[in-house]
């Protein structure tokens, strides 16, 4: 009877005093350590790449580029980020290639700094920011401002590192997007395809389509995007929390700008192919690369005497 009368009392605490919810707390925990131990292995990661690199930037050849290159490839796996990559590589004589691509996140950088062996062109704001200042200037980045003052300077500095051999990966958007969409691409950006001998253009879509390993939803794909006044380390810290991310990259048919009688309308056609790629992926279409829509004929008015 004492027992069954103590049973009786503890009943009703019981039902009051809800148990702790263990497996929850468990999965907080886990998903914890997971972005401490990824944080760690990046940060040991670029801290042995750095000093390779700088020796590397030092000595002329492919070994610098081949490296930076090998650094976000690596960088991608310890983020735990696979990368499909789609389509071919321009490769059009001695002339250089502008990868021309939108752009939703940093994580664009790592992400096509994997597959290309090519140097960013970045906003001045970025060589200001700590940390990212340093591993941008030993990938070689150009930092342009795009103020009317700068532009010809700027400008200059770019076909001086086309002609030095160098490959450029541009984003004519001009800042980030909330990866639903692509943003109109500045026809500014692409005077580095004025003159006699302009590089090839090729156009690159990229979406991030696959989180904890299931196709990524329109409610779901923003945690991807880092736009706004989004700080790096918080999205960091919710994004490394997940398994199975997946970006696909598609390179598109590279195009001459000699085709196209002026920029705004070499700016609009890139654009055209890149943001009709981009929707495919979002709806999870098959990934297939696209030609660029070919520049309009000029209207010739012919004048008939009465």
């Amino acid at each position: 009877m004492e027992l069954a009368s103590k049973s009786f009392l503890l009943t009703p605490w019981l039902r009051v005093m809800p148990l702790p919810p263990i497996g929850p707390r468990r999965s907080h925990i886990r998903r914890w350590l997971l972005v401490g131990w990824r944080g760690l292995l990046i940060s040991l990661w670029t801290l042995l790449a750095v000093p390779v690199q700088s020796v590397l930037i030092v000595f002329p050849g492919r070994g610098r580029v081949a490296f930076a290159r090998f650094y976000w490839r690596t960088f991608c796996r310890l983020i735990g980020l696979s990368v499909r990559l789609v389509g071919e590589q321009a490769r059009n004589g001695g002339r250089h290639v502008v990868y021309v691509s939108n752009h939703s996140s940093w994580l664009d950088i790592p992400v096509l700094g994997g597959v290309l062996e090519a140097c960013f062109i970045a906003k001045a704001e970025v060589g200001a920011w700590p940390v990212i200042r340093t591993i941008a200037r030993l990938g070689r980045t150009e930092f342009v401002s795009r103020r009317k003052s700068r532009t010809g300077v700027e400008n200059q500095a770019i076909r001086e590192r086309l002609a030095a051999g160098d490959d450029l990966i541009l984003f004519p958007e001009g800042t980030t997007s909330d990866g639903a969409r692509v943003l109109p691409f500045r026809s500014s950006f692409f005077a580095v395809a004025e003159g006699p001998e302009p590089p090839i253009l090729q156009p690159i879509s990229v979406v991030y389509d696959r989180l904890d390993g299931l196709p990524a939803l329109r409610s779901t794909r923003p945690l991807f995007a880092w736009y706004g006044d989004m700080e790096i380390g918080p999205h960091f810290w919710r994004l490394a929390q997940h398994h199975g991310l997946r970006a696909s990259v598609i390179l598109h048919a590279p195009v001459d700008p000699l085709s196209f009688p002026d920029r705004k309308l070499l700016a609009r056609s890139l654009w055209q192919v890149v943001a009709a790629s981009a929707a495919e992926l979002r709806q999870n279409r098959p990934a297939r690369p696209l030609a660029a829509p070919p520049a309009p004929e000029p209207i010739v008015e012919t004048i008939v005497a009465g």
